[in-house]
């Protein structure tokens, strides 16, 4: 490289390979790999100002291959951005500091989204490639026109999620999204070859990418191949071709250097070896010169957009879009739509009641994006006459993202981080154990995002096991910072898909049944009770010694349970429970209240006990699955494995 650039790459290469010196631990492998590389991508071509890390029409960069976190904080650090002091850098991977082991939207600025679970940065972009080129078909090129670029390691494209992300990305002919592959050969266990001989420059190929190899090492290869990326109708790989540990003269080239801290020895050696005659953490004023000017590049473009957005009529709206705010009257329509199912009591599957709730708010909230993973019959999240998001045109808000849950799930956290939409996809509930890695780092990110799995329990029926999910439930609430809604009719429904679209820091999934559930909410109450997480549906008529607590579909369970118990002259009370999470967060007093004191409790739910302690203490009774579903009818699996208003009476009066 010429002197200036590979002297400005070697300041990547010591503060990175200090910094987990210093912490006793890190990947300095990487980033002394890839130091050329992103010296060049960031000082020549990608658009940003280190002044203004937020500025909406920036380029993304994404590192995928979150491991080698300090390239991007030594990338902040020498460009000026505020956040990023050296002491930062010092206090890599501690506690409090704005340089964690691996890269976290939200706590440091500059870090476009949290990767470190191998291929979850590569998907994340495609959604971002996928918002920038919708925000552009509803804004305009003159405020929205910028890149998504991503630097992807190996293990990014071992990881099955790739796969899923890439294909989708070519079909959608993502031009805005280009992937700089560390082409090293060394994973953690040694040589690639150990594990994998796949052609991934044919594999790109195949899926609709443009692809280049270059020397990693060449400035005037990467620049020339950066530009070429630029060109391209469809998304691009380029094959960096590098040696990991660049520089480390006794470990370049080897998996050792990969993750670990080198020694005292080789540190020193390394110097010695680069030519770089300064201590630990110190970047001579001649190289962090052309660094901050670097990072003041951007300035200009930057000015010249916030003019255009000044002048712009939609300024409004797309001031409004970008801050995650919802429209001012984003729910007078779904309000009728409650109104008109407490008078008219609709019997119907949650999920339909969904789809409706769908028709009524989409027109009324334009940031909604939906998509299904090939379910979009089964899961009603199309609305009528909504155009498909396809190229050439982008401005549709419907995307087919193929059988790729975990694909999907990716790149909906991507659109949510890049901002201006608001993304929904659909799966059955059992396959949110595909979309699950991306699921919890939305929760981790805190970011809306909203996942609609319906067929939510063994009441789908004949599919069998396979697709009944017994388990999911207690998984996914375990989840810290994740919404979990399991609505019991319309009037929950709507209600819960009102506080999922409220809940700007974090993600919701709304657990949706595909039988059919009579209404429980029958009477106009005024408020949104589901806002509560729990809330008594029925009282009792008689002295109340049992409460029965229920979610989705068992709360008619429940409900005729307690007719049965009441008849018998047995006062009990039905709590709903749409949303635990939520619960928690109320008043201690509520809470206590709304358990109660009656000498029994029961729940009901058609999942696994686990969490209902909760509500039931460890001596309540539990009505629902041991073990996994059957292969049936819906209402014979229910009498086949207990979960009938008959047997909940029976548990509640064993238990008095």
């Amino acid at each position: 490289m010429p002197a200036p650039l590979k002297t400005m790459a070697d300041a990547i290469r010591m503060l990175s390979l200090d910094a987990v010196e210093r912490a006793g631990c890190g990947h300095p492998g990487m980033p002394m790999g890839m130091a050329d590389v992103a010296s060049v991508l960031w000082t020549k071509v990608l658009k940003y100002d280190a002044a203004q890390p937020a500025w909406p029409d920036r380029d993304r960069f994404v590192l995928s291959a979150g491991h080698g976190s300090m390239l991007l904080y030594s990338l902040l650090h020498l460009t000026g951005f505020k956040a990023m002091t050296l002491d930062q850098l010092k206090a890599f991977r501690q506690l409090g500091s704005a340089t964690p082991g691996h890269p976290e939207y939200g706590h440091t600025p500059g870090v476009e989204t949290t990767t470190g679970p191998l291929g979850q940065g590569l998907a994340a972009a495609v959604g971002m490639a996928i918002a920038e080129r919708h925000l552009a078909a509803r804004f305009g090129a003159e405020l929205v026109d910028h890149r998504t670029w991503v630097l992807a390691g190996d293990g990014c494209l071992m990881e099955g999620v790739s796969q899923e992300a890439i294909t989708l990305a070519g079909r959608l002919r993502l031009s805005r999204l280009s992937v700089l592959w560390d082409d090293n050969r060394i994973t953690i266990d040694g040589a690639i070859g150990l594990s994998d001989t796949t052609d991934q420059a044919a594999r790109f190929k195949a899926a609709g990418w443009a692809v280049r190899a270059i020397d990693g090492h060449d400035a005037g290869q990467i620049r020339r191949a950066l530009a070429w990326a630029q060109r391209q109708d469809r998304p691009s790989l380029i094959a960096c071709r590098t040696t990991i540990g660049k520089g480390a003269p006794s470990f370049e080239g080897t998996h050792d250097v990969h993750g670990k801290a080198l020694g005292a020895d080789e540190v020193a050696a390394t110097r010695k070896n680069l030519g770089w005659d300064y201590p630990p953490f110190v970047v001579p004023d001649e190289i962090y010169r052309p660094w901050r000017a670097a990072g003041r590049r951007g300035g200009k473009a930057r000015r010249a957009w916030e003019a255009r957005l000044a002048a712009s009529p939609m300024r409004g709206e797309f001031e409004r879009a970008m801050a995650g705010e919802l429209p001012a009257r984003a729910f007078e329509s779904l309000d009728r739509f409650i109104a008109e199912a407490e008078a008219n009591q609709p019997a119907a599957a949650t999920r339909q009641h969904s789809g409706a709730v769908l028709e009524r708010i989409f027109g009324d909230i334009p940031e909604l994006i939906g998509g299904s993973a090939d379910l979009t019959g089964s899961n009603n999240t199309y609305v009528k006459n909504t155009r498909v998001l396809d190229a050439p045109d982008y401005s549709g808000r419907y995307i087919n993202y193929g059988v790729r849950e975990h694909g999907m799930a990716a790149a909906m956290n991507g659109m949510a981080v890049h901002g201006g939409v608001i993304p929904y996809g659909g799966t059955f509930l059992v396959f949110t154990d595909y979309s699950r890695p991306a699921i919890r780092l939305a929760a981790l990110m805190g970011v809306r995002v909203i996942h609609v799995g319906t067929h939510d329990s063994i009441g789908l029926g004949e599919d069998g096991p396979t697709h009944q999910p017994v388990e999911h439930l207690a998984a996914l609430r375990a989840v810290p910072n994740l919404k979990v809604f399991r609505p019991a009719d319309a009037v929950e429904t709507a209600e819960c898909w009102k506080l999922a679209l409220d809940s700007a820091r974090g993600p919701a999934v709304l657990a949706l049944s595909r039988q059919k559930v009579p209404a429980v909410r029958t009477r106009p109450i005024g408020e949104n009770l589901s806002a509560r997480g729990a809330y008594q549906l029925a009282g009792a008529g008689h002295p109340a010694q049992v409460t029965l607590f229920a979610s989705g579909s068992e709360v008619a369970v429940a409900l005729g349970a307690r007719d049965l118990l009441e008849a018998e002259g047995i006062g009990a009370r039905v709590v709903s429970t749409p949303c635990w999470e939520i619960f928690e967060d109320q008043p201690a007093d509520y809470q206590a209240a709304l358990i109660g004191e009656t000498p029994v409790r029961v729940a009901v739910e058609a999942g696994v006990r686990m969490g209902w302690d909760r509500f039931i203490g460890a001596d309540g009774a539990f009505v629902g699955m041991q073990g996994f579903g059957a292969s049936a009818p819906d209402k014979v699996l229910y009498k086949h494995f207990g979960i009938t208003p008959e047997a909940v009476a029976a548990a509640a009066k064993a238990r008095l």
